[in-house]
């Protein structure tokens, strides 16, 4: 395969592609399981998310 004269931009461009798009998944797998923990210890501490009182409270509402 000839790329001509600009083969060496094509391909550098291409592998800095790669790079960041590899890096960026990394960076979003990394946070994920950061704000999972985060959320864990929140959940420990008795702090629950507003969904899941909303679901979970729903025959339980009180009525002024």
């Amino acid at each position: 395969m000839d790329l001509g004269p600009h083969a060496g931009f094509i391909v550098t461009a291409y592998a800095v592609a790669i790079v960041i798009v590899a890096g960026l998944i990394v960076w979003v797998m990394l946070d994920r399981r950061h704000l999972s923990r985060a959320v864990d210890e929140l959940e420990a501490k008795g702090i629950t998310r507003r969904s899941e009182r909303a679901r979970g409270d729903a025959t339980s509402v009180e009525k002024p």
